[in-house]
């Protein structure tokens, strides 16, 4: 699908990530994980905000009462937008000090599942942690090296999850109850030449929706087949992330990032770090809210 662009949001992010529509407010949040920046962006008004961390700032969910869940470097805190108060959660592998959180989701049943690397990007080094309302997190995958893209298939029965650098979209069987998974199979394994599979969502008719790293685009990938549905063409390298929003969950916020990439490229790809919103044919989910 080439030219897919509704609107593009200058946000200039080195690493924007973890898109997020809350409907109560109407707004769309994203990180940039290594400045620390939070961003809403209000869609009626087209009104922009940022917020700013001096942490590495992986990922925002949506708490009780209103409240937001961030993951500040290894931390999951409360952050009240109004106030600004900030009030910790909890933190995991607190021995590890140049770990940090990155993408994160929340199941059906208000658990948060969130993963971790090395800012060194060390290979194996990362795991995938759930963490329900006893706020003590629980490993649930380990030996991970870039823990990304998750969702659930409205049944709650399924579980896909990407990490990064083995190129792969795995399929696991949920236990919606308990909250275990059990690995079934590779669902789609994404050819080299369309880059890395990143962040991810999943559309009403249970297609994958996944945006590729130096790929260029958001790829609509079928988990049933492994077949290539569809791509949303950008004018950028890094494309990272992508959740549905809006009044009919049919608006689809993509980010994308500046990160490895030299001057020349930037200029190249002057829009490198920007946001973009696309229409969509096909809606997507409602942003499941965390338990605490």
């Amino acid at each position: 699908m080439e030219n897919p662009v509704l609107k593009t949001i200058s946000s200039q992010c080195f690493l924007g990530e973890g898109p997020l529509w809350i409907a109560d407010l109407g707004c769309f949040f994203w990180v940039d994980i290594e400045k620390g920046n939070l961003h809403r962006y209000h869609l009626t008004s087209e009104k922009p905000e940022i917020r700013h961390f001096p942490h590495y700032l992986a990922v925002v969910l949506k708490g009780q009462n209103g409240k937001l869940i961030l993951g500040l470097d290894r931390k999951l805190v409360w952050y009240d937008w109004e106030t600004e108060e900030i009030e910790k959660l909890c933190e995991v592998e607190t021995n590890q000090p140049l770990h940090r959180f990155n993408d994160g989701k929340v199941d059906f049943k208000g658990r948060i599942w969130i993963g971790t690397l090395s800012t060194k990007f060390t290979d194996r080094a990362g795991s995938l942690y759930r963490i329900d309302s006893k706020l003590k997190p629980e490993a649930q995958l380990n030996n991970l090296t870039i823990p990304n893209g998750m969702a659930w298939t409205t049944d709650g029965q399924t579980f896909y999850f990407i990490d990064t650098p083995t190129r792969k979209i795995q399929e696991f069987a949920f236990d919606a109850e308990s909250g275990r998974i059990k690995f079934r199979r590779i669902a789609v394994e994404i050819p080299e030449d369309l880059g890395f599979p990143d962040g991810m969502c999943i559309d009403r008719e249970g297609m994958l929706w996944v945006a590729h790293y130096g790929g260029s685009g958001v790829y609509r990938w079928n988990p049933k087949n492994g077949e290539l549905l569809d791509n949303l063409e950008l004018p950028v390298p890094h494309v990272t992330s992508c959740c549905f929003g809006g009044e009919n969950l049919d608006v689809m916020l993509i980010t994308t990032a500046q990160e490895n990439m030299t001057e020349s490229d930037l200029k190249k790809y002057p829009q490198s770090g920007d946001v973009f919103l696309v229409k969509m044919e096909v809606g997507g989910l409602e942003t499941n809210r965390a338990c605490f």
